[in-house]
This record gives C-alpha cells, sequence and structure tokens, in this order.
C-alpha cells in the first residue's frame, strides 16, 4: 500500500533520528575534546547546546555544539578562536580542526561527526548564563545564552496545540540544510522553526515546511531577534558569500515545497511526493 503524504514524513522523520551508535561516538569525542580543552586553557565549564543532545539533530550529520566558559577573556575574539583551535589542532594532529565563526569546528570521521566548539566569556556575575562569543559579519563579539535559548524551543515544543512539533520541523529543516549543502546555521533554522510555530494551532508537515521556507525567502534570512529578550540578534550565515547561497536555496526549497503543498491539496500525492524528494535532496521516502 503507497504511502500517504503524512505517512511519508513520519517514516522520513523516523529515519532522521540518530543511530545509538552516533550517540556512543559523540560521548567518546566529547570526553576527548574536554580533556584536550582543560590541559591547555583555562577551562571554567562546559555546556553542550546543540541539535545532538536537544533532539533535533540529523542521522548522519552529527554537530555537536559545545560552548567552552573559559576565564580571562582576550582582546579579539579572533584570539580566542585561535587558542582554541591550536589546543584541539594538538590532540587531533590527523583531524581537520579548522575555523568557521563562532566556532572552531572539529571534523571526526572525515566529517561525517563534526563538533563546534565556541568559546564563550561570562559577561557577568549576575547572570552566570550569558556570554560573550566571537561574532560572526564583522561583529567582534556577539551574545550568547544557550540554557536560555535551549528552554525557548523546549517550551514551543510542549504547547499542546503542536504536539512536539517545533523540534520536528527544525529537524526537517536541518535535514534540507544537510541534503543540500546549504552553508548557514542550523541554530538560526532552529530558533525560526520554534519561532514559526510559537502559537500555531496545529502541526501539519506538509503545511509547515512550506510556510517556514516561504517565510525565510520573504525575509532575505534576516538576522532574528531574541525571543527571550536576553541576547542580541541572530544570523543566518557568516559571510555574505554564503548568506548569498543559502538565499539562493531557501528560494528554491520555498518554490518546491509549495509545489508539494499545492500538489498535496489537489489530492496528487505521486506529484507530493516528487517535488518533496526533490526538496531534501533525494532522501524523502519512496512511495
Amino acid at each position: 500500500m503507497a504511502l500517504t503524504v503524512a505517512q511519508g514524513f513520519d517514516t522520513f522523520l523516523t529515519r532522521l533520528v540518530p543511530l545509538e551508535t552516533q550517540r556512543s561516538a559523540a560521548a567518546s569525542h566529547r570526553s576527548s575534546v574536554e580533556t584536550s580543552l582543560r590541559n591547555a586553557l583555562d577551562v571554567q565549564l562546559f555546556r553542550e547546546a546543540g541539535s545532538f543532545s536537544h533532539g533535533t539533530g540529523v542521522r548522519g550529520h552529527c554537530d555537536v555544539d559545545l560552548l567552552v566558559s573559559l576565564k580571562d577573556k582576550p582582546g579579539t575574539s579572533g584570539t580566542a578562536l585561535d587558542r582554541v583551535k591550536g589546543a584541539l589542532s594538538k590532540s587531533f594532529p590527523h583531524t581537520t580542526v579548522r575555523i568557521s565563526r563562532p566556532a572552531v569546528v572539529v571534523e571526526f570521521s572525515a566529517g561525517a561527526e563534526t563538533w563546534e566548539v565556541i568559546p564563550g566569556y561570562r559577561k557577568n556575575d549576575k547572570d552566570p548564563a550569558l556570554y560573550d562569543i566571537p561574532g560572526v559579519g564583522g561583529v567582534e563579539w556577539m551574545e550568547s545564552a544557550p540554557l536560555e535559548h535551549l528552554s525557548y524551543v523546549n517550551d514551543v515544543n510542549k504547547e499542546a496545540a503542536i504536539a512536539g512539533g517545533a523540534k520536528k520541523l527544525a529537524r526537517l529543516a536541518k535535514a534540507w540544510k544537510y541534503y543540500n549543502n546549504v552553508p548557514m546555521s542550523s541554530f538560526y533554522l532552529e530558533m525560526r522553526a520554534a519561532q514559526y510555530l510559537s502559537g500555531d494551532k496545529s502541526f501539519v508537515p506538509v503545511c509547515d515546511v512550506c510556510f517556514l521556507f516561504e517565510h525565510l525567502a520573504k525575509i532575505s534570512l534576516g538576522p532574528m531577534n531574541d525571543p527571550k529578550g536576553v541576547t542580541t540578534r541572530f544570523y543566518a550565515c557568516s559571510t555574505t558569500a554564503k548568506a548569498e547561497d543559502a538565499l539562493s536555496k531557501v528560494n528554491t526549497a520555498a518554490t518546491r515545497a509549495r509545489k508539494a503543498l499545492d500538489a498535496y491539496r489537489a489530492d496528487k500525492p505521486a506529484e507530493a511526493f516528487s517535488y518533496l524528494n526533490l526538496l531534501f535532496g533525494g532522501q524523502f521516502p519512496a512511495r
């Protein structure tokens, strides 16, 4: 029996959940990364703030965001990144370690497991959850409050009307990013997905995927104000070139998602599946 569009999304979302083997490998690498940094730098604590531990990670694309809280903030964010990169390069000489603001990226398993290590410096003792981290787009430093932002996504996800839809939509957006090689921030996509669904009356993947991409295209991937009101704005991309590439792919995604939704509403499931497969880089389940 052929899948319905709703069943196709259910199957797809199940396939996107990381395997236990990925979780085990990530736990092992976290220990190695933390040891490397503690041996070289004055570390206060670590906060894992990425999608992998937050329930929005994608199988085969294990991106783990680790904020390392450091003492003695240097004069420039470039120096902070160089220090972290130097420590990790020394510990993992046969692994690609590169700077991609605001993080130092460590590519384990030939890039199948990517760690983004972000140096952070507490803004003040009164608010220990607020950090200065390296900026993007020519900004030297920007503020980050990872626990506040995780709680925002969790709160939206718990809204009864959408029943876990915020994290599902974020996972779908990230799958699109990975399967189409889109050079943009997973964090930005997650926050935009949660913001879009906040207060909504339902979660219907074929509809909400379309509406999210159309919204992102309409605003041209503009910076996002912090919905918690704690930090400054979030940016989709770290450079102008990446932003241009990402926006072009968002526009294509919006067009394909709209065609999939129109076919779904016209009771043409085969056509809807065809456009959804194009949207997700050939990875959407076959009907």
